[in-house]
């Protein structure tokens, strides 16, 4: 069952990995959910804490003739139906929001049949939160004191960040509070009352943390929130204004390609949150815009894929651990998708009609590309092909493609109910989940380490608190409690002088000690002068040293300065080389995706025309071949009808000849009586002529022996007529039909059965006596006139 292939994504040369590349196979874990009832037969077992097993449910197994088959599912876990929302989130998202913090992507989502528990295990619920608000809570756990101030960052609208001072962030926090008609969603006060929904999800023992966050830099979060219907996007944070006489449906969004070839959806909204509180309620806002209906299934069906977007921006802090560095190059994105896919399911037992029925076409569709393209991506990196992965198709495989060339981790969540009605579905699901199993993707790697030495926030705090304990401990200045400090230090370091009392000029007692004591201090002051001076010499000399090595380091600086313009010059040039060969490449781009459509067209036709050519000869084929039959078939009739007749011809010949010599035999039989008949008559008349008459009462018959004369000559006797058949021996039988017995009588005797008078059958004095009446003979003349006739009998046995 292949649809007509739509355009493909080609594969570019720069996005190609290395064959040295490290890759790590896709992690696909599964939890199974309790059953609703107790008396409910269940068709899952696990085995062990990485293995499931699949019992067949018993009206399967009757439809299959009692056939019992078990089959059993590997993963790399599997959490059973007493596992925790905590134990899942531990060894499945905080790995991913890890990563997150040190500048790596990771994808998360959940599949399963519907009412298998994908939304509790992404969402969770009060008091149960799940993989979503665990991830938010660990992510701000460990940036909180780290975070810029509103609106230093910002977003450019192509997937990327800029980073503007702290007074243009002011004056846009206060243009945004302002105008509050702004097309623009207000973000949402920290200070703000939380929402009971989510107030108690996460207990204060659960919170975690993550470990070895860079305090350098200072971060920003930003989420979004969209839905995949129908194969359309919508962004669920969007607030249209409101029409009260015409009511505007949501537009769809379009997926484009950044600079970097990552694919994100254009015109979504993102917010910046600043704390867990505010990041629920925005997903709590966005959660109440999302499609859900009401199946035969569960209560509560999604009938779209809802995917929530968690980008993190960081950048480094300056020289002096205090401003951000104003540099767009500096910033690092990255982001973490947590996704929650529609669940598969079959219309024949959701009764959908309607709208439900093309939602559950539409949620199908998008599962069997995101099944085709693993299936492509496995038979590429296990075969060596290079078969093009049919990500445009749907626009989930679009959004997420380049996780699966490498951008980043990717996980999935199989959520299992473990009731008998979802046997089939679940066989389905575990094999897919197997066959995911199996697709490596690129490991991602590091980002580069800032050039600044590291600690920078942490010694700029530690001045700063130390700057303002001093101010306090001085409140008399800090520049006229420094001076009085080195007065003090210096009066200590002279000789004290002595206590006297001087009361005449001439005393002779003290005026030397003081003089003395006066001469000791101007000594220690010119040896502190004369050291004074040398401490300044030489540190003017260091200072020259210094200055000389400065301006070295400023030569060299220059120098630098000078192949760095040089290296932009040749960055500027190559950037428009890039520029242009990306304009070419787009060009290219769509040509190929003109060839693709093109190529996809002729090899349908060409698939169809040798489709209808392989018809015609295997029709052709059979035709030749029921022809081959019909003259072989033809032949053996020929054959068999060709003997057949030569059989008949040989008996009809055969018979032919056998009736000719029995004609044959027949005219020599009738001629040797009519000879002997006519001899007979000649020599009777003869001699009746010469002798009397004997009497009429006695008439004497002669003899036939007697009479009839013998042939002149010897003859072979002609068979008897008859039929001739062939014997199985090979020989041949006679049948005759009759046999005939000639009598003669004297023509001059008469009949005793007519009267003596004179009748019709007199003719020149000689009469002939018929004593068969019913077997009659054709009466024959002979050539010489005598008008005599002769009789044969015929006697039938």
């Amino acid at each position: 069952m292949q649809r007509p292939a739509k355009g493909k994504t080609p594969r570019r040369p720069a996005l190609k990995k290395t064959s040295h590349t490290q890759k790590d196979p896709v992690g696909v874990y599964c939890r199974i959910r309790p059953l609703g009832a107790t008396d409910e037969e269940c068709c899952i077992e696990m085995i062990s804490s990485t293995t499931i097993q699949l019992h067949a449910p018993d009206g399967i197994k009757a439809n299959r003739n009692g056939e019992y088959k078990e089959t059993q599912y590997s993963f790399k876990k599997v959490f059973g139906i007493q596992t925790s929302q905590i134990e899942l989130f531990e060894d499945v998202a905080k790995p991913l929001v890890d990563d997150l913090i040190h500048c790596k992507n990771g994808l998360l989502f959940t599949y399963g049949v519907t009412g298998s528990g994908k939304t509790f295990t992404m969402t969770g619920s009060p008091g149960e939160g799940g993989l979503l608000p665990r991830s938010l809570d660990m992510l701000f756990n460990s940036i909180g004191p780290l975070q810029a101030k509103r609106f230093v960052f910002r977003t450019d609208d192509k997937n990327g960040m800029e980073i503007q001072g702290q007074v243009d962030a002011l004056l846009e926090r206060q243009k945004r509070e302002s105008n509050q008609q702004s097309t623009v969603p207000k973000t949402p006060s920290s200070k703000q009352k939380p929402d009971p929904e989510f107030a108690d999800m996460i207990s204060p023992e659960e919170a975690c943390k993550c470990e070895g966050v860079d305090e350098d830099s200072c971060y920003s979060v930003f989420v979004s929130y969209i839905e995949i219907y129908n194969n359309y996007i919508y962004d669920l944070l969007e607030e249209a204004p409101i029409d009260p006489i015409r009511h505007k449906p949501p537009q769809s969004k379009i997926l484009r390609e950044d600079q970097n070839h990552n694919m994100y959806v254009s015109g979504c909204t993102e917010v910046e949150v600043k704390s867990t509180e505010e990041a629920f309620q925005v997903f709590w806002r966005g959660q109440k815009k999302r499609r859900i209906a009401d199946t035969q299934l569960n209560r509560e069906s999604s009938r779209s894929h809802s995917v929530f977007i968690v980008k993190l921006a960081q950048a480094p802090l300056d020289a002096d651990g205090d401003h951000i560095l104003q540099d767009k190059n500096q910033v690092t994105v990255s982001q973490l998708c947590l996704v929650d896919l529609a669940g598969s399911e079959r219309t024949s037992r959701t009764k959908a009609e309607g709208s439900r029925l093309r939602e559950a076409g539409n949620i199908n569709q998008s599962l069997m590309t995101l099944r085709t393209c693993i299936e492509v991506l496995r038979e590429n990196q296990m075969c060596g092909t290079n078969r093009m992965v049919p990500y445009r198709d749907s626009k989930v495989t679009h959004l997420f493609k380049n996780y699966f060339d490498g951008e980043g981790k990717v996980r999935m969540v199989v959520c299992v109910n473990p009731k008998a009605d979802d046997y089939e579905e679940t066989m389905l699901v575990m094999r897919f989940a197997e066959l995911t199993q199996e697709v490596e993707v690129a490991r991602p790697v590091d980002r580069p380490i800032c050039s600044l030495a590291a600690g920078r926030r942490h010694r700029n705090q530690a001045f700063r608190d130390e700057l303002s304990r001093r101010q306090e401990e001085r409140p008399g200045g800090p520049n006229n409690t420094e001076d009085g400090s080195v007065l003090n230090q210096l009066l200590d370091s002279l000789p004290a002088l002595p206590a006297c009392e001087l009361v005449d000029p001439t005393d002779e007692q003290i005026l030397p000690r003081l003089i003395e004591v006066l001469e000791r201090r101007h000594r220690i002051r010119q040896m502190i002068t004369e050291q004074y001076t040398r401490t300044a010499n030489t540190l003017k000399s260091m200072l020259q040293e210094f200055d000389g090595h400065l301006m070295a380091k400023e030569n060299f600086i220059h120098e630098q300065w000078g192949k760095l313009g040089e290296k932009d010059k040749i960055m500027f040039n190559q950037k428009n080389e890039m520029d242009r060969l990306e304009k070419k490449s787009k060009m290219l781009e769509y040509k190929i995706d003109i060839l693709q459509k093109t190529t996809n067209i002729y090899e349908g036709d060409k698939r169809s025309l040798q489709q209808e050519l392989e018809s015609r000869e295997q029709r052709l084929q059979r035709e030749l071949s029921e022809r081959k039959r019909m003259e072989a078939r033809m032949q053996g009739m020929v054959s068999d009808t060709k003997h057949q007749w030569e059989k008949e011809c040989a008996r009809r010949v055969n018979a032919k000849q056998l009736e000719m010599q029995n004609k044959l035999w027949v005219k020599d039989e009738k001629l040797k009586q009519l000879k002997a008949i006519v001899s007979e008559s000649n020599s009777s008349a003869t001699s009746e002529q010469q002798r009397p008459p004997p009497p009429p009462d006695k008439p004497q018959r002669a003899s036939r022996e007697t009479d009839q004369p013998r042939a002149p000559e010897k003859r072979s006797r002609s068979p008897l007529p008859g039929d001739v058949f062939r014997t199985r021996g090979g020989g041949q039988a006679v049948q005759f039909t009759d046999i005939e017995t000639l009598r003669q009588e004297c023509p001059t005797a008469s009949s005793r059965k007519r009267s003596s008078d004179d009748g019709p059958g007199q003719h020149d004095g000689n009469q002939m006596d018929w004593n068969d009446r019913e077997n009659r003979a054709p009466v024959a003349s002979t050539s010489s006139g005598l008008g005599l006739q002769i009789g044969y009998q015929k006697r039938r046995k």
